[in-house]
């Protein structure tokens, strides 16, 4: 037991926001689980404070959850707590690191820097471009820039004609102006979560579809399996994490005929995924790094 006072950022009620509080709690003593719809920087008291606890005095704070979807407005709560963090708050991960995830096309050009392999991607405002594109790569996934689980996601086949082609992408452009899309690659059902904590590798479980649909997530039916990669798919996803510096993450990798691709690195990582598809405690681990870190 310590008398550290680490909080967590994340959805109160949420098993996996829970889970890691009762992880820390039980090493230290303390437990706040931190709400940022409840949050209120002061600047004036240079106090960053939630359900009465003045944030900016606690050793550290994990970001488990920000919030329950992602919109621009995650990226303000993000800043709030980037004063906590210039207060002299241990902050897990970095919210540097985590401003550069949140919006998919920040992750998607850091990757493509860094050169990792990923699906054909087009960004575009123009209704021509995005239609010729899904023509080109004989489909594709339209994806909002701030979403999680593929909400929102949209398939656009390029055999649905022309004209129904450009109406599908105009209704998706009226709530996505800029508009991300992917080339459709072929899973066969499945693809996978490679788990890291402070960049080192813990292991990989698979999500695979079960009803039919076209993505393998949970929200959409799929279900978490073991699946055991080799040297190079866990070199190829330890390079895609590796600019971010992330505390914890998942990333997202699909294994198509022409060889593996990364589809994003998480801002947070998945608990749940890593328990039962791969037999990882990642919330016990997490505990465990946040103390050393803030310990050292």
């Amino acid at each position: 037991m310590t008398d550290l006072k680490i909080g967590v950022v994340g959805i109160p009620g949420k098993w996996s926001t829970e889970v890691l509080a009762d992880a820390l709690e039980a090493r230290t003593g303390f437990r706040c689980v931190v709400d940022m719809a409840d949050a209120v920087l002061d600047l004036e008291n240079r106090a960053l404070v939630a359900n009465g606890q003045n944030l900016c005095g606690l050793d550290g704070l994990v970001i488990k959850k920000i919030s329950q979807e992602y919109s621009p407005a995650t990226l303000d709560r993000l800043e709030m707590l980037r004063f906590a963090e210039a207060c002299g708050v241990r902050i897990f991960s970095r919210t540097r690191s985590i401003l550069g995830l949140v919006n998919r096309l920040s992750c998607t050009v850091t990757l493509a820097n860094a050169g990792i392999a990923m699906p054909a991607t087009c960004v575009t405002e123009n209704i021509d471009a995005a239609c010729a594109a899904v023509q080109r790569f004989g489909g594709a996934v339209f994806k909002p820039l701030f979403s999680t689980k593929a909400r929102g996601m949209t398939l656009m086949d390029a055999d649905e004609g022309e004209a129904v082609l450009r109406k599908k992408i105009a209704d998706f452009k009226v709530e996505n102006p800029v508009m991300y899309l992917q080339k459709k690659v072929n899973l066969s059902g499945r693809d996978l979560g490679m788990v890291f904590l402070g960049g080192d590798y813990l292991g990989t479980y698979a999500r695979v579809a079960q009803t039919g649909s076209w993505n393998t997530t949970i929200l959409h039916g799929g279900k978490y399996e073991p699946y055991t990669p080799d040297d190079d798919l866990i070199d190829l996803a330890r390079r895609a994490q590796a600019p971010f510096e992330l505390d914890f993450t998942t990333v997202d990798v699909g294994l198509t005929g022409d060889g593996p691709v990364i589809f994003e690195v998480s801002a947070f990582g998945g608990f749940k995924g890593a328990l039962e598809g791969a037999s990882i405690d990642a919330a016990t681990l997490y505990a465990d790094h946040v103390i050393a870190g803030v310990s050292a």
